[in-house]
Formats: structure tokens, C-alpha cells, sequence
């Protein structure tokens, strides 16, 4: 099954808890702190796999997590690094975020992509002694590893995109000039997803040309399978639209053209404008009667088309066509690189000043992001600990704001579910 476009949840590791330990060692008195350091958490790594040419290992499995980095231990250990996770996908798949799609990365610039970072270890109680405080019994928490939510889009890399209407002969076409083997049937959508192949024009000459599934009218609203695949257009340097002139399936051949480009217009106005030849199939079936290639051929020259008269059943036409779109890339930019737009939102930590104090039943209630990350670092059964809590708390102003408020002794403040009395 080809499966082109997936959202996926992942969540880096966060990071390991510093740890509070002291030196003990025979002969040596009051060896002093040397908790170490926190492992970093796992990252989330995406990597290019040149054997994938599809999503299809995430049609089932959306959710990764990596590991978090273990905890400091003592004798100055640090705790061994979360493990990354490696997501492997095609190359030319673009990352976007989910909430604002705009583009993270596009793999068909870059081998490895971190698309998120493991929290990074907190410090040991080795970093925080002073000659003041010298056994400090609390040590840093970990941070947490940053969350996504994106959407991997597949966007074939080829140089040549075949456009048309269904059972115009687009694979037929592409099995000839190429070694593909794209499913060929005599009945509309037989191509259900994209194929590639590599056309050889001449020594050292090649490209890769992509057989789109056939587009019909109303493909830019989802209608048919149009809509799912002509983002793989996206990059094509070069389209190759493909016409059933012997009307066959009892279309209009010029109607046929007019159809396709403006569903291409719709879709995106830029790849309208990409430039296009134009191959007239199937010309071995119009036997004596030239009328319909004659009208298609003046309608689309007179637009500044190139125009190939074709037949890729009976292989007729096809060298020159094939040496004309090498002609043209020659002269045409590379593939198309999306540029990663996305601007990462601005993570507030908060201050002292956003604290929310609150006085519930004779109770003073405080609450805050500044106030959480403070408390993860107390080791409350410690006095010195609990010391360390009270100065920072006075030297952030907290007391002086509760004091206006009508904080006075003997008041009750709780503090992370835990209570204390207040004493000025």
C-alpha cells in the first residue's frame, strides 16, 4: 500500500534528576557533596532511508516516545543518556507542524533531522555548595523533553511529472521509456499511486520521471485520486501532459487539455506555470482520419507548447520526446527544496511576579510555573533545604506582595500540598 501522507505524536526523554550524595571514603572526614549530574533524555530523530518509498511504517504505529536520561548517582557519576529514536522515512518527505503546517524540515535536503530534543539532565548537589553552604542536601530536576505533533508528507523527487487524464497511456508510457513496471489495464484509475522510473535519453544523460495517477476534473476540490497525489507535481521540473488523441474514451482531446491545466491552476497557480510538453497518445489508432491531432497540435502551438505526436504502445516518437525533456532540464533549475518556515512558539517560564496567591479557607494558597520548578529542587525533610526555600521566596519578594495582601504571623501558607507557618 502506498501511503504518502501521516500525523505522528512524539515526545523526546526528559531529562534525569541530579542526584544528592556525599563522599565517603575511609580516612577522609566530611568528604563533602558529589551527587552527580542527570542523563540527557532521548532525542527524536528522523533519518532518510534510500530503500523507503513510502509512510507505510506509520500507517499503524503514530506515537513514539524515547527514554528518559537516568538519574545522577554518587561519586560525581552522571546518569547515562536516554537512548535517541531513530524514524526513518523516504527521501523527499517535508515535516510540517500540525497546528500551523508550516514546514520544519524537508528531508530531501538533509540526511538527519532532531525533530525534538531530549530535556537536558539536571545538576547534582555537587554544583551548589558555597563556602556558606556546604553540604547542600537538594540537587536540580531533570527538564522535561519537548512534545510535536506533525504531519509527514511524501513529495516524490522526480525531474519529469506525467499528467493526464485517466487511461491516457501515462504508464504505458513510463514502462517504455524506463524500467518501471507500473500496472497497465484497459480501464480508468488502473495506476492507484504514483510510480517512478529512471529514463536514460543518452550517455550520461538521465532523469527520473513520476506517473501521476490520473487527475480528472475536480481533482483540486478531492475529487478521484487527483487530490491526493498531485502534490507529488510539486517538484517536478518539467510536465509531460499526456493526451488520448484518438478519443478513445470518447473525450474532446483539446477539452481533455483545458481540463487538466486548469485543475493544475486551481491546485496552485505556480505549477501551472511550470513548463510542459505536450504528447498526443495513441496516434496509431486514428488510421486515416488526422482531423483531431491536427486540431489538438495547432490549439496547443499556438499557446507555445511543444508538441510530440506519440504512440507508446507501438513505441513510435518516443526518442524524441524523451531527448527534448532532457533538452529542457538541462536548462531548468534543480528540484525544488521547501524551505522550513516554522517558527518554534516561545516557551514562558514565568517569574516570581506571575505567582497566583489566593487566601481559601484562612489558608494562603500560592501557585506557579517559577514556584514548581523552585520546589523540584527542595529536599523538604532537609532544614537547610527548606531554608534554601525560604530565602529565595523573601529574595523574590513573594513575603513582601502577601504581606499587602494581609499575610501576618502565625498565618498558614501552603506550598506544593504542603502547609508551613509564617513567621516574619
Amino acid at each position: 500500500m502506498f501511503v504518502d501522507k501521516v500525523t505522528i505524536t512524539v515526545r523526546a526523554g526528559d531529562g534525569g534528576g541530579g542526584a544528592v550524595a556525599f563522599h565517603r571514603e575511609k580516612y577522609v572526614a566530611a568528604g563533602g557533596p558529589d551527587g552527580g549530574d542527570g542523563g540527557r533524555g532521548g532525542n527524536i530523530v528522523v533519518q532518510v532511508d534510500p530503500s523507503m518509498s513510502t509512510l507505510m511504517d506509520f500507517r499503524y504505529k503514530r506515537k513514539f516516545i524515547a527514554p528518559n536520561g537516568m538519574p545522577g548517582q554518587g561519586k560525581r557519576c552522571s546518569g547515562k543518556d536516554g537512548e535517541d529514536v531513530i524514524l526513518r522515512v523516504p527521501k523527499g518527505t517535508v515535516i510540517r507542524d500540525k497546528d500551523s503546517g508550516a514546514v520544519m524540515q524537508d528531508m530531501s535536503a538533509a540526511d538527519s533531522f532532531i525533530l525534538a530534543r531530549g530535556g537536558r539532565g539536571g545538576w547534582g548537589n555537587k554544583h551548589f555548595a558555597t563556602p556558606t553552604r556546604q553540604t547542600p542536601h537538594f540537587a536540580k530536576p531533570g527538564l522535561p523533553g519537548e512534545y510535536r505533533e506533525v504531519i509527514l508528507e511524501l513529495k516524490l523527487l522526480a525531474d519529469v511529472g506525467l499528467v493526464g487524464f485517466p487511461n491516457v497511456g501515462k504508464s504505458t508510457l513510463l514502462s517504455v521509456v524506463s524500467r518501471a513496471h507500473p500496472k497497465i489495464a484497459n480501464y480508468p484509475f488502473t495506476t492507484l499511486y504514483p510510480n517512478l522510473g529512471v529514463v536514460y535519453a543518452g550517455p550520461g544523460v538521465s532523469f527520473v520521471m513520476a506517473d501521476i495517477p490520473g487527475i480528472i476534473e475536480g481533482a483540486s476540490e478531492g475529487a478521484g485520486l487527483g487530490h491526493d497525489f498531485l502534490r507529488h507535481i510539486d517538484r517536478c521540473r518539467l510536465l509531460i501532459h499526456v493526451v488520448d488523441v484518438s478519443g478513445s474514451e470518447g473525450r474532446d482531446p483539446i477539452a481533455d487539455f483545458e481540463a487538466i491545466n486548469a485543475e493544475l491552476r486551481e491546485y496552485s497557480p505556480e505549477l501551472a506555470e511550470r513548463p510542459q510538453l505536450v504528447a498526443a497518445n495513441k496516434c496509431d489508432l486514428l488510421g486515416e482520419d488526422r482531423e483531431p491531432l491536427d486540431a489538438l497540435r495547432a490549439y496547443v502551438t499556438e499557446r507555445g507548447y511543444e508538441f510530440f505526436e506519440i504512440s507508446a504502445a507501438a513505441h513510435q516518437g518516443l526518442h524524441e520526446l524523451t531527448m527534448a525533456a532532457a533538452g529542457k532540464l538541462a536548462e531548468l533549475p534543480p528540484v525544488t527544496v521547501f524551505e522550513a518556515d516554522y517558527v518554534a512558539p516561545e516557551v514562558k517560564l514565568g517569574t516570581a511576579d506571575d505567582l497566583v496567591i489566593e487566601l481559601i479557607d484562612d489558608v494562603w494558597q500560592l501557585r506557579g510555573d517559577w514556584l514548581d520548578r523552585l520546589v523540584a529542587r527542595v529536599n523538604f525533610s532537609d532544614y537547610e533545604s527548606r531554608m534554601y526555600l525560604d530565602r529565595k521566596l523573601r529574595e523574590a519578594g513573594v513575603y513582601d506582595r502577601m504581606e499587602e495582601m494581609g499575610l501576618s504571623d502565625g498565618d498558614t501558607i501552603s506550598i506544593a500540598e504542603l502547609h508551613f507557618e509564617y513567621l516574619s
